[in-house]
Formats: structure tokens, C-alpha cells, sequence
């Protein structure tokens, strides 16, 4: 593998990544969010799925994002008859978004991150110290 695509392979990796932590800033930015309407859904949780791209140009694996979708997972219900969204009952539907879930997720995802920033670090030295011996 060249360098070229070595730079390429981790720039895919940050930009996967990047897209991961726009979704979790996502998630964490609307976890209080209801309905405004009695019975109405709350926000839903966004989930992304990566997948493998063969970058035809240099042959490499390249990851990429395949969809952002949404969690399916059921709402829980807060008693709380006073707010506008509550249903007959006086439960309002609060999003699925577990924000000790996305905290994780962000940990993992900076990790990845810095971890291709430092594999681009690192060929980018390896380019700089050959073009310096051939000098």
C-alpha cells in the first residue's frame, strides 16, 4: 500500500467518524425532547451503520457511512399530567436516548478518530523522511 492511500484510508475513517459525533451531538441535543401534542412521539434516536467501500482508484478499504437510521426501540413513559403531550392518563412519552449510551459512543468514536489522525501523522513523517533522502 502507498502512502497516498494510506492517506486515504484514514481521512475515510475521520470522516466516518466525524459524521458519528454529528449524530450523537444529535441524540444528546434532543433527549428532552416530546411531542406537543397529547399522545405525540418524541424524539427518536439516530443510529449510524457503517460499511466497506473498495476505493477502486487504489484498491484499499475504505470505510464509509451506509445510513443514518433511527432506533426502534419503545418510548418510556414520565407521569406528568401538566404537560401538553400527556395523554389521557397523564404520561407523556419521553425519547429513547440513553445519554450514558451516547457518552460512550462519543468516547469510542474520538478514540477512532485520533486514531486515524495519528496513523495520517505518522505517514505523513514517513512521506516527509523518504522525500528528505532523496534530497
Amino acid at each position: 500500500m502507498d502512502f497516498a492511500s494510506t492517506l486515504g484510508v484514514s481521512a475515510s475513517g475521520m470522516d466516518a467518524q466525524s459524521q458519528r459525533l454529528r449524530v450523537i451531538a444529535e441524540n444528546l441535543a434532543n433527549q428532552d425532547t416530546t411531542g406537543s401534542t397529547p399522545g405525540a412521539d418524541p424524539y427518536r434516536r439516530k443510529t449510524i451503520t457503517f460499511s466497506e467501500a473498495l476505493n477502486d482508484e487504489t484498491g484499499a478499504s475504505e470505510v464509509g457511512v451506509e445510513r443514518i437510521g433511527r432506533d426502534e426501540r419503545d418510548f418510556e413513559t414520565r407521569f406528568d399530567p401538566s404537560h401538553p403531550a400527556a395523554n389521557a392518563q397523564g404520561y407523556v412519552k419521553i425519547a429513547n436516548v440513553a445519554s450514558m449510551v451516547e457518552m460512550t459512543d462519543m468516547r469510542e468514536a474520538e478514540r477512532s478518530y485520533t486514531a486515524n489522525l495519528n496513523t495520517m501523522q505518522t505517514t505523513r513523517t514517513m512521506l516527509s523522511r523518504t522525500l528528505d533522502l532523496l534530497k
